[in-house]
């Protein structure tokens, strides 16, 4: 199967790349052109996963096709912005047929979830790797960024965290859990839903915002340069779900604080705005305050700072911590 009939066969026919009144040109030229208002601006992300880094070599690939699509539409929520499409370039070592289907349909199926549209790509061979750039638009002026948290204001999370990496060992296939368990953790290291519908809300309110994927204190460390203050956490504030919190394998704090790949937004909020936030979106948890300073401090349920083990991953950085 050559690379045109790979590409009309699994992508350009699959659901996810169908027209949408946003898109003036989707696939089969040599760009995409996107319908804009005069008072929208488009925001813009890409993200790459590779196989043996960013999830285990030989996946399912329905499952990897939700997750790819995924982690990239998070970045369109922590800036508020209205989804619009998405590109693919994707790297095969082969051209496997029954793999491709798999991926086409979980592709589709998160695509539909996320209300984006397929737009253009491209496909070459060699080890598995996958880049989705997403597009958005927001209104002018009003997309969220990681630089207006003020002293006083609340830090909070639109969810609980810490599933997706409690679910990292059942994924690399470390230890097994009940069932229950496990569905639940894996269902969200593989499903993160994008808080799309949040982060439109948060429009106007936050007065900053980013998704967590590289772990709570590495991801709020941004806020708290960007926005030149430091944040604090308040450890017994963090929301952690039945799952994580009856999966003995783990430390279910570690993972809330440090795990990465949560894809739930983070943000700050004046306390004055968040009656009215939660009775839209009830999630919503205070774990913590801005104040002065710098850097992320965390404490303890006795109001003492600790020390946690680690911050959080990064490419490149000492020992990935």
């Amino acid at each position: 199967m050559g690379e045109f009939e790979l590409i009309g066969r699994f992508f350009a026919a699959a659901p996810c790349a169908q027209a949408a009144p946003a898109v003036a040109l989707g696939i089969g030229d040599d760009c995409a052109l996107l319908q804009l208002a005069a008072d929208e601006q488009l925001a813009v992300s890409t993200d790459t996963l590779v196989a043996g880094v960013h999830f285990p070599h030989s996946p399912d690939p329905f499952l990897l096709g939700q997750r790819t699509l995924a982690v990239a539409a998070s970045d369109l929520a922590a800036m508020g912005a209205d989804p619009l499409g998405f590109t693919l370039a994707i790297t095969l070592p082969e051209a496997d047929e029954s793999w491709l289907d798999g991926f086409s349909r979980g592709l589709s199926q998160m695509a539909a979830s996320c209300s984006l549209v397929l737009i253009g790509g491209d496909t070459t061979r060699g080890p598995l790797s996958l880049t989705v750039t997403v597009f958005g638009r927001v209104p002018h002026g009003q997309a969220l960024t990681r630089g207006g948290a003020q002293v006083g204001d609340l830090l909070c999370v639109g969810g609980n965290l810490g599933d997706a990496a409690g679910a990292l060992p059942l994924v690399l296939g470390q230890c097994v859990a009940e069932p229950a368990i496990a569905e639940a953790l894996l269902a969200h290291y593989w499903s993160p839903p994008p808080q799309l519908a949040l982060g439109q809300l948060l429009r106007g309110r936050a007065t900053a915002v980013l998704d967590i994927s590289d772990g709570l204190l590495a991801d709020c460390g941004h806020i708290a340069r960007a926005s030149n203050v430091a944040l604090q956490i308040e450890c017994q504030e963090l929301p952690l779900s039945a799952a994580l919190r009856r999966f003995d394998q783990v430390d279910a704090l570690a993972c809330a604080l440090a795990g990465g790949d949560d894809y739930v937004l983070a943000f700050t909020l004046p306390a004055a705005r968040l009656a009215d936030l939660r009775a839209q979106w009830p999630a919503v948890q205070v774990i913590g305050r801005v104040t002065a300073g710098e850097g992320v401090h965390v404490l303890d349920a006795a109001g003492q700072a600790v020390d946690p083990p680690r911050s959080g991953y990064q490419h490149f950085g000492p020992a990935h911590d």
